[in-house]
């Protein structure tokens, strides 16, 4: 079924190619009503990425067609730069400290949550289509290709939503090592599913071997590059931390660098990301840590251009009964598989309680790397089941990412971990001297200098730390009363440090 909506739109506003203008005009109207629906989307309590990608239908193939699909193809570099920046925020969350506390418990959720789908869809779907075709093989085939595609989950919608709400705690870990590290188990299954689908659907034997030489290539190579392109940052910027422009400016030439030759050399490039971030947060020198806020504070306009062009390329007018029992199958299954293995995995590697309860919720979303290998299958098997494979993988996205993103928001807030992430930066802004005072305590003559308001920020008070050899100040209330003692042993305990 074609859109029935796009014709009743005037023709100069089908977006059809980009020539200069055009695309400043096209980006614009993008970031202007992504960031509108976002917005409306947030004060409705919905994660804001839900209110990019309805936007994104509403502008796309699904609805008005203002963005068509030669328009969105000729967008997918701003998607490489989106992963790349996602990828690199989630490295920089892999620290080595946390791996060598939870890598047994990341290891027993990652296989229990990418297996258990691949098993329940693959059952669901090889049932489901024997019944529709009379036809073992083609019903075996694409139970297969299914199962293993299930595995993969989004790391962008799910990331997004942990960053605004700013979540922190074992949940949060454990959603941040999973979305990291299951696309390669999902590229290791399909490589097995498509070696066995392929005789039977085509009479052809592909070799296993190649195909697993391939997928370690893709990965270590990936890993490889990116830690190279770690260590580089961290030799470029490592005398500059007091410049933000220039850091940034390095950090965004590193990562389209790194990404621009894994598409050469055929390597993936948001792991490649996710190992400079990992290389940076666990190798570079301390005082460079920074530099991953001054990255942060540039993606949200990149992440509003991503995630509208994501909706944009969903249509909903491609479903038949046949491809719609198959979607349902699909999202049921891997919800289930999800829940079980996940839920199973935790509790035999003694996970705690909230993970175990919530992380099913976090796992739902998926996008890139599922596309992808739908993509694949319908090179791998154009004759037989490539087709139905990408429409129904199209479909089952256009769900997930919709109703992805507000489980990850109900399981965070379930598990009391929304609003923990606060960062000293974040104390200093909006904490005031008479938040930590430390009352009780002596006080000296009201003539000393190392008197501070109870009013002046924690920002202030830091910095006249840092300018005189005061150890103490006394706190002098608005009309000259002294209240206590703020000590910089007592700051250091508030902010963690």
């Amino acid at each position: 079924m074609t859109n029935p909506i796009a014709q009743y739109i005037p023709s100069f506003l089908h977006f059809m190619t980009l020539r200069g203008t055009e695309f400043i005009l096209l980006a614009g109207i993008i970031m202007f009503f992504g960031s509108i629906g976002g917005r409306i989307f947030q004060k409705l309590k919905i994660p804001q990425v839900v209110g990019y990608i309805v936007t994104g239908i509403i502008l796309g193939v699904s609805g008005l067609m203002i963005l068509g699909r030669q328009t969105i193809e000729a967008l997918n570099p701003v998607s490489t730069i989106s992963l790349s920046l996602i990828g690199f925020l989630v490295g920089a969350e892999l620290k080595i400290d946390v791996i060598k506390k939870y890598g047994k418990q990341f290891v027993g959720i990652l296989l229990g949550e990418s297996i258990t789908p691949f098993f329940v869809v693959g059952i669901l779907t090889t049932t489901a289509t024997y019944i529709f075709t009379k036809d073992i093989k083609t019903a075996f085939s694409i139970g297969l290709i299914l199962g293993a595609i299930c595995a993969a989950t989004a790391p962008a919608a799910t990331t997004d939503v942990l960053k605004e709400y700013r979540t922190k705690g074992p949940l949060t870990t454990t959603i941040l090592g999973i979305v990291a590290m299951d696309d390669a188990v999902a590229l290791i299954l399909y490589a097995i599913a498509s070696t066995i689908a392929s005789p039977l659907l085509t009479g052809k034997t592909v070799a296993f071997l190649p195909q697993l030489g391939l997928i370690a290539y893709d990965i270590f190579g990936s890993i490889v590059l990116g830690l190279a392109f770690g260590w580089l940052l961290n030799f470029l910027i490592k005398g500059l931390m007091d410049n933000e422009g220039r850091v940034l400016g390095f950090s965004l030439a590193v990562l389209l660098l790194s990404s621009g030759i894994c598409g050469l050399l055929g390597l993936d490039h948001i792991l490649s990301a996710m190992s400079v971030g990992f290389f940076m947060a666990n190798f570079a020198k301390p005082k460079t840590r920074p530099m991953f806020k001054f990255v942060e504070r540039f993606t949200p306009p990149i992440y509003v251009l991503f995630f509208v062009t994501v909706g944009a390329k969903l249509n909903v007018w491609i479903v038949t009964p046949f491809i719609g029992v198959l979607a349902l199958l699909y999202v049921s299954g891997r919800t289930i598989g999800k829940t079980i293995g996940s839920r199973l995995g935790a509790k035999i590697t003694k996970a705690p309680l909230t993970v175990y309860k919530y992380l099913p919720f976090c796992l739902l979303s998926q996008a890139g790397v599922a596309i992808g290998l739908s993509i694949a299958a319908a090179n791998d098997f154009s004759d037989t089941i490539g087709p139905q494979v990408i429409l129904i993988i199209t479909a089952t996205t256009f769900i997930v990412q919709l109703l992805g993103p507000v489980f990850v928001k109900y399981g965070v807030q379930q598990a009391g971990e929304v609003g923990l992430d606060v960062t000293v930066e974040d104390i200093m802004k909006t904490s005031l001297v008479k938040d930590v005072l430390a009352s009780g305590q002596p006080v000296c003559s009201e003539k000393s200098p190392a008197i501070v308001g109870e009013m002046d920020t924690l920002g202030d008070i830091i910095q006249s730390f840092s300018q005189h050899e005061n150890m103490n100040y006394e706190v002098k209330s608005s009309d000259s009363q002294l209240l206590g003692m703020i000590s910089l042993e007592h700051l250091k305990e508030v902010m963690q440090l």
